[in-house]
């Protein structure tokens, strides 16, 4: 195949540096289809790759990006043939093989899935690793019981991707949703993507209790730390938090009073190597029960250039809802 552009970290005197321009197929990853990627997107993860705060070891040269939309232009999968669209979400693209900041993507056909009918490539972006984790969350407050009907749910990190589309969500699902966030300034994003309530990161971001008033039915937690174990402490008996992320850390000091006295369930949510049947399911599920509109509303589109700029400010929580990275 002729050449085409990617983005390539490379290693570099101190650390390690970003090249844009022409590659060849010994950039490819090993796998049974081909794809011409047209979008991708920047989660939390991208950020902390492309800054230097990623905890592991990359295999440097690597082409980052853990999501990429395209079309499929060669294919030895049974399940796939050229010119179905189809969606990549983590797999260890973008960490321990070649990932979606390409104009060309090779990866073995079981990781991928067929885009619904009811989204643009775009759209399955705009979503991206933060979406359908939001929705793998939303699926297992479900699967433990935790329906609108038994009480509030908390976001946290509400005005970052997983935040932002967990809140549309489950508003539309019939939930009252807390949103906690440190920016003041997106309270009326917040309440126009359906939050009922907004509380300050600073309520939950201090040592826990073991346990503390019922607040809520369940939560969906991106930070981990003082914030996770506060979410628990408050958790109302029988309920279930789902852990996404780390962003205040990855320590949890807490105790087993809110498990074995309320009951409560915390579910570990993995987005990265989650079997195919989970993401099919989550897939279908965000295209029968994600607003369209709302997700335009949370959404901006910039070129893949400005990728290198957008990384610092995720990573520092400056960035509002999600991006689609478009290639041109």
């Amino acid at each position: 195949m002729s050449a085409y552009n990617a983005l390539v970290l490379k290693r570099a005197p101190g650390g390690m540096a970003a090249e844009f321009g022409p590659v060849g197929d010994d950039m490819l990853g090993e796998g049974d289809v081909t794809v011409a990627v047209t979008h991708s997107t920047i989660n939390y993860k991208d950020g902390m790759i492309l800054t230097g705060r990623y905890p592991g070891k990359l295999p440097l040269p690597l082409v980052p990006g853990i999501d990429f939309a395209g079309t499929v232009v060669s294919s030895a999968n049974h399940d796939l043939a050229v010119g179905d669209d189809v969606i990549l979400n983590g797999w260890g693209c973008g960490e321990r093989r070649p990932g979606g900041y390409a104009e060309r993507a090779r990866v073995p056909g079981e990781w991928l899935v067929k885009r619904p009918a009811a989204f643009t490539n775009a759209e399955t972006m705009a979503i991206g690793t933060a979406g359908y984790t939001a929705m793998l969350s939303v699926l297992a407050l479900e699967d433990h019981g935790v329906t609108p009907d038994k009480g509030p749910v908390l976001v946290t990190g509400a005005a970052g991707g997983v935040g932002s589309v967990a809140v549309v969500l489950l508003s539309k699902l019939g939930y009252r949703v807390i949103a906690s966030t440190g920016r003041p300034q997106e309270s009326d994003y917040l309440r126009a993507l359906g939050a009922s309530e907004l509380i300050a990161r600073q309520e939950l971001a201090e040592p826990a209790r073991a346990l503390a008033t019922e607040r809520w039915a369940g939560a969906i937690d991106v930070a981990g730390s003082h914030t996770l174990a506060n979410a628990l402490s408050m958790t109302q008996y029988g309920g279930c938090v789902a852990a996404t992320g780390l962003a205040q850390g990855m320590d949890l000091t807490t105790s087993v009073a809110p498990f074995i006295l309320r009951g409560i369930t915390l579910a570990g949510i993995d987005s990265v190597m989650a079997p195919k049947e989970k993401r099919v399911r989550a897939w279908e599920r965000l295209a029968a029960d994600l607003d369209a509109k709302k997700l335009a509303e949370l959404t901006v589109t910039r070129p893949l250039s400005d990728v290198l700029t957008l990384a610092p400010e995720i990573v520092a929580g400056k960035v509002r809802g999600r991006v689609v990275l478009e290639f041109k």
